[in-house]
């Protein structure tokens, strides 16, 4: 493993479990406070002078209100838009080999990084390396990349899984293992968390999705699947878990019991990322990034046929990288989504309208994993260029200009409505 995916991906398979119509092309962690997102089944279309194709300009052409330079990055809007973000560059982390893997400690401070024979955490805040966890290569050659990392919600531990097949569960402050999880029977791609920070759910390139308990290290589960587990993840409400797979489908497993509660079929190639996102406070979508260039949004209806299954229905698509997308995540508030790409970019979608507001070129190299933070002011990239990078997001320059603006405005406007009865507005 060289640049964190496969060249050639095997084809499709009918795996079984609820069944679900594939749509057509055209169809269309501890977690922080989150804003509910907004029907996203009923918003506007993208509008036809919206280009999301953000690789295509030259930022020497582009307006410089549109772009935003660092010395070896750069940053564009989209011009046929608002700004309405921008990011500044805060750390670059260094390692040794391709950084397969990063993530966000719960509470905002660290981040840990998986790479070649090693794990290392650090220091949002200042970019100091605060720990470091050894591998042993599995075979003596010295090459063992660690794909999945995760805290637990509680801050204690932090799980690694690579190609030695095994999942160890790391005391943080001891820097001791806790629990080496035996069973995979080979690379282990992806890890998450649940919340009460007891249990694990990993995917695995053994065609396998397993559930542990790391207090007494048991193999709960074991759901076999057609296709290498690229990616998991556990849903918000820790109800269900969801996984990514090789063979272009996601499948949805109930947590306690393991029962298939859906089927996602649509993309055209193979699913390398799944995000959950919460909507309305209460219902569920997924996002699902894939090697065919695309990221989508599916909604989990209850099926009216299969009694305690769901109707995956894909909501929207996005489209605008230029290569396979290999990490997708959101914002805590769910304002954002982001998507890292073996094109080298991040690019920044509007979840209501499938928009791509800002392009972030800053690696050298493909974006395999792209995170978070829980504060909502942070997220991480990791490259193929050896490099993880910490960035800020932060609004527009000329977003304290417009507040004041508007809050004279609003006040304006009430005193001129004193005189008129209340009435109730949707904004």
């Amino acid at each position: 493993m060289r640049d964190g995916y496969p060249t050639q991906p095997p084809q499709p398979t009918v795996s079984p479990g609820a069944q679900n119509q594939p749509q057509s092309p055209d169809q269309d962690q501890h977690v922080s406070p989150q804003t509910a997102l907004p029907n996203a089944s009923l918003s506007p279309a993208l509008p036809a002078v919206v280009n999301n194709y953000l690789a295509d300009l030259d930022p020497e052409s582009v307006s410089q209100e549109f772009l935003k330079e660092g010395s070896d990055w750069f940053a564009v809007s989209n011009p046929g838009l608002a700004q309405q973000l921008e990011v500044d560059l805060v750390h670059t982390l260094d390692h040794n080999s391709v950084v397969c893997s990063v993530t966000f400690s719960h509470d905002g401070k660290y981040i840990a990084t998986g790479c070649n024979n090693s794990t290392q955490i650090f220091d949002v805040l200042t970019g100091d390396k605060v720990a470091t966890f050894l591998y042993d290569s599995v075979d003596g050659s010295g090459d063992c990349y660690i794909r999945g990392v995760c805290f637990s919600p509680d801050g204690t531990y932090l799980a690694t899984g690579g190609e030695d097949w095994q999942i160890k569960v790391w005391n943080i402050a001891s820097r001791s293992i806790r629990h080496t999880l035996n069973g995979h029977e080979s690379d282990i791609y992806s890890l998450d968390f649940s919340r009460n920070s007891r249990h694990i759910v990993s995917g695995s390139r053994d065609r396998t999705v397993r559930v542990w308990d790391i207090i007494s290290g048991e193999n709960l589960l074991t759901l076999a699947i057609e296709g290498d587990a690229n990616s998991v993840a556990i849903s918000p409400d820790g109800r269900m878990f969801a996984a990514g797979s090789l063979d272009r489908t996601v499948r949805v497993w109930d947590t306690q019991t393991g029962y298939l509660l859906s089927r996602l079929e649509g993309h055209l190639d193979s699913i390398y990322s799944v995000a959950f996102v919460l909507r309305d406070g209460h219902d569920q979508l997924l996002l699902t990034g894939s090697l065919d260039k695309t990221i989508k949004m599916w909604e989990m209806i209850k099926s009216p046929t299969n009694y305690g299954t769901f109707d995956g229905k894909c909501i929207r698509t996005f489209e605008g990288h230029k290569d396979f997308v290999l990490s997708v995540a959101t914002t805590p508030d769910q304002k954002w989504i982001l998507s890292g790409s073996k094109d080298g970019g991040v690019q920044f979608w509007d979840p209501l309208t499938g928009t791509a507001h800002l392009l972030l070129q800053g690696h050298k190299n493909s974006v395999i994993s792209v995170k978070t933070s829980p504060t909502g002011r942070y997220f991480a990239t990791a490259s193929g260029d050896m490099r993880a990078r910490i960035w800020r997001l932060v609004p527009p320059a000329f977003e304290h200009l417009k507040r004041p603006i508007l809050g004279i405005r609003f006040l304006l406007f009430a005193l001129s409505q004193l005189r008129v009865p209340p009435r109730k507005c949707k904004w």
